[in-house]
């Protein structure tokens, strides 16, 4: 279950928990994921806003947007990496009404190690989450 966590400059986001919302939705999108409670409810995204003054590029900017989006183990291939980049860049410069913030958004993208995932007080692996996804689909 994908978490992203967004930094903003303080007020260029209007509406934060539809843009959350909506991020949320696209990372299960990309990952492919069933639409079900598990996902649902434990895909999500948080919006921080930063004071002007708390980050800089080294050119002395601060209208960037930064992006941690953390995943399990291989849950993204490629192509898929490309999309929900895109897809995050666009939705980001969407909610502040800028299209330009494409261009200053950065999205990193990491893998949360096997047993990286904490949900429900248990601490998964991939293979427990398959798992436990075939189970919740009568499939297991």
């Amino acid at each position: 279950m994908p978490m992203i966590d967004v930094y903003v400059p303080q007020g260029i986001i209007a509406d934060r928990k539809s843009l959350a919302q909506e991020l949320a939705q696209a990372i299960m999108r990309w990952e492919k994921v069933p639409v079900i409670p598990f996902f649902t409810e434990n895909t999500a995204a948080f919006v921080h806003e930063l004071d002007g003054d708390s980050f800089s590029t080294a050119a002395g900017g601060t209208d960037h947007v930064r992006v941690q989006v953390t995943t399990n183990t291989g849950a993204l291939d490629r192509e898929q990496q490309l999309g929900v980049v895109k897809e995050i860049s666009e939705l980001i410069a969407k909610a502040a009404g800028d299209p330009g913030l494409v261009e200053r958004t950065w999205v990193a993208l990491t893998e949360a190690v096997p047993g990286g995932w904490g949900i429900g007080g248990h601490s998964y692996t991939n293979d427990e989450i398959i798992q436990h996804v075939r189970t919740l689909l009568g499939k297991g």
